[in-house]
């Protein structure tokens, strides 16, 4: 408050009832009335033109939330321009697609069986659905800044929860990044440059194996550094090959379906060796398929030499040397490794073939002669070089349906997120369901099954199996493969840093903070609607500081140091199942996250996408708790034990009480404690309802309709208490308090109201208001919106002798209330008519709220509707809003900046600017000022000494002014009938002429005393917009409307009560909406 001389303007929330300097040129006249908000509160005009370019923030987790409050000044960066398309579809496919899908997936539906196979691909498939589906509510629910998914659950479960499935989500997209690196080096070595091979193998699988995985670390670690170089010199080259990568995964997968297509007709020639029934590895069949050859010489007899294969199973180029007994008695045949869609061979890939560690790949359908012994790992045969189950390749494969949460991520790239996020993620996973899918089908019908379950191809001359169907040549799924893992890698090594980098800000993790340093200079300019504070705090971090661009650097480092744990590991097949349970832990806690968001219905859910259930959440909740023990039981249990140790190193120091006896009154205590901390954050706020409610002399509620109103709006959430006040003496009115609380536990009862009742005996009604609104709620679990009934029995009454005893009591309470609540910074909700509301058995099927929104007030106006339309009365009202352009203002991008701000809010409502042009004070504005003046003045003269009141009362003279006071507030228009209701103290009708003189010296003194201009001002505001509003609301279901500011002091209340007469006269249902001075709505998730 500025204080001065006598001229100087007071700004608060209060009207300004001193007789100051009025200027007229600084307020638009038609919105006098509220002139005094508008001092402490943005225009709506502004507000909205600041509000609707929320997404041009800078991305940051945290940077966010804080730009809303504090309005932070940033530079005007370029709008963002992806469409779904672009911005989200493919880099979901890209994410999607990657090494399983060439690497693994034929033998996975070799090992398992094309309907064991399709039952792998569908579960993991709809697990990533549903994850998606919950992930698609909880980012339309707001601006979900960068972070992804990590942003996502930890303002949706607390930042404990968030932290240890944020960390969860960090080493998974860690591991990705080393095992698309693996992928990358395993087609490298084995596919593209077999000589590159540094590590010398010994003449056995065994020694064969270990070298390979020696030379994986060597390379992968290589590339591992080039990876991370190429990502610290700048990301923009990583964006810049994104799309030759991707491009090179969709040429690979249409090659593939043009493959199957042409094998229909014209089968690729992919012979491969059988004995018997088992497969020979066709890297030594020097010679040809045989035991031996028959040379024909022309001159002399045929010769017959022995093959390279004898040589393998008899060690001995003779033909008389001891042989291999399952040699001896199978010949060697040739299949086609590749026989054709047209084949049937998918009738024999069908079931499933689980092979252990050593067992050879066999043919089932054919023939084959008694074995001695299992066959020997020198042997030339293609051996399962791991154990597979079901489980095991649930593991393997689920890492190629993750990457869903690449749209998350880029919401701030995006021209409309909330339309584009659901939509193309959930597009790219049906494509990438599909493809997988009939993949199965496909690789099932085209190949042969000893082909499929040859991992690395050793019975095709090494050929990437899937490459041997592709068209026209193997090598483009070679090429593209390789690339495709490249950029997967790539990705996963730019992601994650970011990941970090967001955990790192949020400052919730001690190892990752380095110094907490104080600076003189350090300052935070923040802005919370109405105030601004400054900071002198800057906390430096390790992992949230990067370079002068805000590439984490540091990040980036740690990163890279535990991707190499995974290089080291050096087997795709053990890295996989490891990221497998991060990532369905991160789905797990998304799905989570979301169920519990919809259960609660806490007020800042709205997602745009609608199409989400609780029951699905859990439905994916439970795939993924599910997936995580099938796929490994003791990969799963450790790392719920690492969440778990991370939630704990998070979690603040807790209070657990002293006991098992005392648990629930320990965690009552301890949540009130956590409560206390600090206040709500903005989208955890909902009305915690104080209602005021009124009894009559038989103890009976006055107004219970109130109470139902109250119950359409909390719908059984939150806090909720019913209060009276009982005037009186409290040792003599106790038992009348106790009977006054079970008439309103009776009847919280009977409207199915949750929640506590008090009752205060006070001396007078006026104190015990305050006294509750003070004093109401324990800790945290305070009431922060007060509610109560209008008053109108201010003015009603025409009986003289009422009114006079009513207006010389002591002044209106509504008022009163208004100035608490605006000290305790609580919001005041005021129907007017609640009699005509409706109750729980009327619902509303069809018609409007209509929210007229003058000056803003934290967001309430907005909210309330929202929440009233959760409940079956209303749910089918549909929402406009109006708001008022004021001379300066264009009402055109007032219109569009209030349409996208209610989109922001996932709001749907009809939006109106009306356009109030100035114009000249009426006469009929003028008279009822007069009249309101004219009661002013009378009521100071009531409130004289006792003795001169009762002298005047006795004289008849101030019955008299007093009814004539009445009749022209009543009968403005009507001047003959002035008197014709009112009678003299003798009961007869008073004379012309003393009506005539005492008009005359009522006129006298108005017109010699000038007339308030203020007052003036602020009913032409009431007038005018009394006007709009009941020409474009007189069909609403309800109205809501800013209460203007109450007089600073007592003696302004009766032109208090008669400007909010005037304003709301003419409407059925009025909802007078005061906010607490707080921001209660938010456009963040």
């Amino acid at each position: 408050m500025d204080q001065g001389d006598g001229n100087s303007k007071i700004s608060s929330v209060y009207i300004n009832n001193t007789h100051g300097v009025d200027d007229d040129d600084f307020y638009d006249r038609n919105l006098a009335l509220f002139e005094e908000e508008m001092d402490t509160r943005p225009k709506v005009s502004s507000l909205l033109s600041r509000l609707a370019n929320y997404t041009n923030l800078t991305q940051g987790a945290k940077e966010h939330e804080e730009a809303e409050n504090i309005g932070e000044k940033k530079k005007a960066s370029k709008s963002p321009q992806m469409g779904t398309f672009m911005g989200v579809y493919l880099p979901c496919l890209q994410n999607i697609f990657g090494v399983i899908l060439f690497l693994r997936l034929t033998w996975v539906v070799g090992t398992a069986g094309v309907l064991q196979a399709l039952c792998i691909v569908f579960i993991c498939c709809c697990c990533t659905m549903l994850t998606a589906i919950s992930m698609s509510a909880i980012a339309t629910n707001g601006v979900v800044p960068a972070g992804g998914s990590y942003f996502m659950i930890s303002r949706s479960l607390g930042p404990e929860f968030g932290g240890a499935v944020g960390l969860c989500f960090y080493l998974g997209t860690t591991f990705a990044g080393a095992m698309y690196i693996l992928g990358a080096i395993e087609i490298l070595l084995m596919y593209m440059a077999p000589k590159a091979a540094i590590f010398v193998s010994p003449l056995h699988p065994e020694g064969e194996a270990a070298a390979m995985l020696n030379d994986m670390r060597v390379y992968g670690s290589i590339c591992l550094l080039l990876m991370s170089l190429l990502v610290f010199v700048g990301v923009k080259y990583v964006n810049k090959l994104a799309s030759v990568f991707l491009a090179c995964v969709i040429l690979s997968i249409i090659s593939i379906y043009i493959g199957a297509l042409v094998s229909a007709f014209k089968p690729p020639h992919f012979p491969v060796c059988m004995l018997g029934n088992r497969t020979i590895n066709a890297h030594e069949i020097h010679d040809q398929c045989a035991k031996i050859i028959q040379i024909k010489d022309p001159v002399e007899r045929d010769d017959t030499n022995t093959t390279y294969l004898w040589q393998q199973f008899c060690h001995s180029p003779e033909l008389n040397a001891s042989c291999d007994e399952y040699f001896i008695w199978n010949n060697f045949s040739e299949i086609e490794g590749i026989p054709g869609l047209a084949s049937g061979i998918i009738s024999e890939n069908l079931w499933s073939s689980y092979l252990s560690k050593g067992d050879v790949v066999e043919k089932g359908s054919l023939s084959s002669s008694h074995a001695a012994h299992p066959a020997s790992t020198r042997q030339p045969y293609v051996f399962a070089d791991i154990t597979t189950s079901f489980t095991l390749l649930v593991g393997i494969f689920f890492p190629s349906v993750t990457g869903i949460m690449a749209g998350s991520n880029r919401s701030g790239d995006l021209k409309d997120a909330q339309r584009s996020i659901p939509v193309g993620t959930i597009l790219a996973i049906l494509t990438t369901s599909i493809v997988y899918l009939s993949n199965v089908v496909l690789f099932g019908a085209c190949i042969d099954g000893v082909v499929l379950r040859d991992k690395f191809g050793d019975s095709v001359k090494g050929y990437l199996v899937v490459g041997t169907l592709a068209w026209p040549t193997p090598w483009v799924i070679v090429i593209g493969s390789f690339f495709s893992t490249c950029g997967a890698g790539l990705q996963s090594l730019t992601g994650a840093p970011r990941l970090l980098q967001a955990i790192a800000k949020d400052n919730i993790i001690p190892f990752l903070r380095l110094v907490l340093v104080y600076f003189d200079k350090c300052s935070v300019v923040s802005v919370n609607v109405n105030f601004f504070f400054l900071s002198r705090v800057c906390l430096w971090q390790v992992f949230g500081h990067g370079k002068a661009n805000g590439e984490p650097t540091w990040a980036l480092l740690l990163t890279a140091l535990i991707a190499e744990l995974g290089i080291l590991i050096a087997s795709l097949d053990l890295v996989a199942p490891i990221l497998t349970m991060f990532f369905l832990m991160c789905y797990l806690f998304v799905n989570l996250a979301c169920a519990l968001q919809t259960l609660l219905r806490t007020p800042n859910w709205r997602p745009r996408f609608s199409y989400y259930h609780w029951t699905l959440s859990f439905l994916g909740m439970t795939v993924c708790l599910a997936l995580m023990f099938i796929s490994s039981w003791y990969y799963a249990i450790i790392a719920m034990v690492i969440a778990g140790m991370i939630y704990k190193y998070i979690e603040a120091e807790k209070e657990w009480g002293d006991g098992i006896r005392g648990l629930s009154l320990s965690a009552a205590r301890y949540a009130l404690l956590r409560l206390e901390e600090g206040p709500p954050h903005t989208k955890n706020w909902r009305p915690q309802l104080l209602v005021l409610l009124k009894l009559d002399e038989d103890a009976h509620v006055k107004s219970p309709r109130l109470l139902t109103f109250a119950s359409q709006l909390k719908a059984g959430k939150g806090l909720t208490i019913v209060g009276t006040v009982v005037s009186g003496n409290f040792l003599q009115s106790y038992g009348e308090a106790l009977a006054a609380e079970q008439t309103l536990k009776h009847l919280m009862d009977k409207e199915r109201v949750k929640g506590f009742c008090q009752c205060i005996v006070a001396q007078k009604p006026r104190e015990g208001i305050s006294h509750m609104i003070q004093s109401s709620g324990l800790g945290g679990m305070k009431p922060n919106t007060v509610v109560m009934g209008w008053p109108h029995a201010w003015r009603q009454s025409e009986d003289p002798e009422n009114m006079l005893t009513r207006l010389t009591a002591p002044p209106l309470f509504l008022s009163d209330t208004v100035r608490v609540t605006t000290a305790a910074h609580q919001a005041l909700l005021v129907p007017k008519n609640i009699s005509l509301f409706p109750t729980n058995s009327e619902p509303c099927a069809d018609g409007y709220i209509d929210v007229w929104w003058i000056v803003h007030d934290g967001g309430m106006l907005m909210l309330l509707p929202f929440l009233l339309r959760q409940h079956k009365v209303w749910r089918k009202c549909g929402m406009r809003i109006f708001t008022v352009a004021q001379m300066e203002d264009n009402s055109i991008q007032m219109k569009k900046d209030l349409a996208t701000f209610l989109y922001h809010l996932r709001i749907e409502a009809e939006v109106e600017v009306v356009e109030m042009h100035d114009s000249d004070i009426s006469a009929y504005t003028y008279e009822r000022t007069l009249m309101m003046e004219q009661r002013s003045q009378m009521l100071r003269q009531m409130r004289l000494s006792k003795s001169d009141r009762e002298k005047e009362v006795r004289s008849g003279q101030m019955k008299r002014c007093l009814c004539n006071c009445i009749a022209h507030e009543n009968k403005l228009h009507k001047v003959g009938d002035v008197f014709t209701d009112c009678q003299d103290t003798t009961g007869k009708m008073p004379s012309s002429a003393s009506i005539s003189d005492h008009h005359r010296r009522v006129q006298m003194t108005w017109t010699k005393e000038k007339t308030d201009h203020s007052n003036v001002r602020r009913m032409h505001t009431a007038v005018k917009l009394n006007e709009v509003i009941v020409n474009k609301s007189h069909d609403a279901r309800l109205v809501l409307l800013n209460m203007p500011g109450p007089p600073r002091n007592s003696e302004g209340d009766e032109n208090y009560m008669e400007f909010l007469e005037v304003l709301t006269e003419g409407l059925e249902r009025v909802l007078l909406v005061r906010g607490g001075g707080s921001e209660v709505i938010t456009i963040y998730s």
